[in-house]
């Protein structure tokens, strides 16, 4: 088995991942005799459905990762409901996680007491992200932006208008998954869309 590595940044222009490469490769040469691996995002933090993200839950499922490393909580994600599902898998799986800047380890008391508290906001965040998604699709079918029983062997493009829509339902708080249905693409699309604006650092 193996040590994961993640790093992540939100915008695909002028943000690098080097300022927390130092402390990561010092933690992961701390480590004896263990293999490292690296994953690497540059997508908002405010999803979970990211590609590197995706490929590190793969290796975690299938048994190659023993430990979970990151350099600051933020950069596996930004919402409390998020991190607290993926924590939960990773404990039922054994898996270790470690972010280094809050000192946050799952084998601790204190990482504990932080991931119950991670518990509490996700039970605000859920309702309010549910308030807000149901708003914003019903919004954009009001006004008509809906796009979907295309006929066969038509291709479907991402439009301004369908991409100004997926950034509004993305901010009214849809998963990718409910975005790409809504507007009839693929979540490919989608994910590419997303990563053309300017997000937080």
């Amino acid at each position: 088995m193996a040590l994961a590595i993640y790093l992540r940044v939100s915008s695909t222009k002028g943000q690098e991942t080097r300022s927390q490469e130092p402390d990561l490769q010092t933690w992961a040469k701390a480590q004896p005799d263990e293999d490292v691996i690296w994953y690497k995002d540059r997508f908002t933090g405010t999803t979970m459905e990211r590609p590197g993200l995706e490929r590190l839950l793969a290796d975690v499922r299938s048994g190659k990762v023993s430990k979970v490393c990151v350099w600051r909580l933020d950069r596996l994600g930004r919402t409390a409901k998020g991190l607290l599902t993926l924590l939960d898998e990773l404990q039922s799986l054994n898996v270790g996680f470690v972010s280094l800047r809050e000192g946050f380890d799952l084998s601790t008391p204190a990482g504990r007491l932080m991931a119950g508290v991670l518990a509490s906001v996700a039970a605000y965040e859920t309702e309010v992200r549910k308030e807000r998604q149901l708003a914003g699709i019903a919004k954009a079918q009001a006004e008509g932006k809906t796009w979907g029983g295309r006929k066969p062997g038509t291709r479907v493009k991402l439009t301004e208008e369908k991409e100004a829509c997926i950034h509004q339902l993305f901010d009214q708080g849809a998963t990718v998954a409910s975005i790409a249905r809504t507007v009839g693409l693929a979540r490919k699309t989608v994910y590419k869309a997303l990563e053309r604006r300017p997000v937080e650092a």
